[in-house]
């Protein structure tokens, strides 16, 4: 392995030594077992090909300060590809197993875990796949789980860095009632077209409305949104949005900070209101936003409304805060009051 530059990792796939497999068959799930095999064997029938019957999680596991290796918070990761997979009809994970694979990731690639002091980490993906061989749409009880890591930097390639976003007046993200709040490969694959469109024009982000009526803030293509009016953090309230772990968690570190937090339907209006906007999510932590568009043709030159934030495009001082907080605790600098940090032994 070639010497790892720590300092300018960005976030992509990253050939490190182990994945860590368990399969569910005949009722039961395998012990987890580690391959040095990159490469997946399925039958070319398996549902996850035709159907798109799979589901992923994304957590982290970090050096801190005192030389401890922690995952953070990986049992809300459990409970949410649980959800996800009563969703898709698929066997559901324990929580034990869950966490033990993670665990097992972690000490199989530990070479390419990140010391401390570079503000980088290492990016988990456990992946759940539907295997079976079918053509019938009904759900069948076999299933690979498969953990997978990366050494990760900044997604965008600079930590706490202000960026644009746009709302795109012709694309949606999810359908009312639909998959919108579970973490489904199916959700992101709508997002490829629409990204390359906004990325060429300059944009960092996509900002979703709520398909049913385009009245309400969602969330963005890649994490949620949240936006700060005063002494409020506010994030938005719909049965669309993924439940962000790392937005459960700024939620409460805004609460231990003195702020007043209001989860509930956003209008898209009230975006002219807030002194900062973001994006929070497991591998961007916080992106700030510099400015908001909102184009009635994503691929078009009309831009209908502009929300601007900071506004020299610097990084305003409750992000910042925000951001230190919670990296402090995954970094081992601050006290972890609320057990969020799993160490792994």
């Amino acid at each position: 392995m070639s010497q790892i530059d720590w300092d300018s990792l960005g976030f992509d796939a990253y050939r490190t030594r182990t994945v860590v497999l368990s399969r569910f068959q005949n009722g039961q799930w395998s012990p987890a077992e580690t391959t040095e095999t990159f490469s997946f064997t399925l039958d070319p029938f398996a549902q996850v090909f035709h159907y798109a019957i799979s589901c992923f999680e994304g957590l982290k596991a970090f050096t801190q300060k005192d030389g401890r290796i922690v995952i953070f918070r990986p049992d809300e990761n459990a409970a949410r590809m649980q959800r996800t997979a009563r969703y898709l009809g698929m066997p559901e994970p324990p929580a034990d197993l869950f966490i033990r694979m993670c665990e097992l990731c972690v000490k199989n690639n530990l070479e390419f875990l990140p010391p401390y002091g570079h503000g980088a980490s290492m990016y988990l993906r456990p992946l759940l796949m539907g295997v079976h061989p079918q053509m019938q749409l009904v759900p069948y009880p076999e299933a690979v789980l498969a953990v997978m890591c990366a050494p990760a930097g900044s997604y965008y390639g600079a930590h706490l860095k202000s960026s644009s976003a746009v709302i795109p007046g012709d694309y949606d993200r999810a359908a009312p009632k639909g998959s919108g709040s579970y973490k489904v490969g199916a959700n992101y694959a709508a997002t490829f077209k629409p990204y390359k469109i906004a990325h060429d024009q300059g944009y960092t982000e996509l900002l979703y409305l709520n398909s049913g009526t385009r009245e309400f803030v969602d969330e963005f293509g890649s994490s949620n949104f949240f936006g700060i009016k005063g002494n409020k953090y506010v994030t938005p309230l719909s049965d669309s949005v993924l439940p962000s772990i790392t937005n459960k968690s700024l939620q409460q570190v805004a609460a231990d900070l003195g702020m007043e937090v209001e989860k509930r339907p956003i209008p898209v209006e009230e975006l002219a209101e807030f002194d900062e906007a973001g994006a929070c999510g497991t591998a961007v932590v916080i992106t700030p936003m510099s400015h908001i568009d909102l184009k009635p043709v994503l691929a078009g030159e009309e831009v209908a409304c502009t929300w601007r934030f900071v506004p020299d495009g610097s990084v305003g001082p409750v992000c910042t805060k925000l951001y230190r907080q919670i990296t402090g605790i995954q970094f081992g600098e601050l006290e972890d009051v609320h057990g969020w940090c799993h160490e792994v032994r």
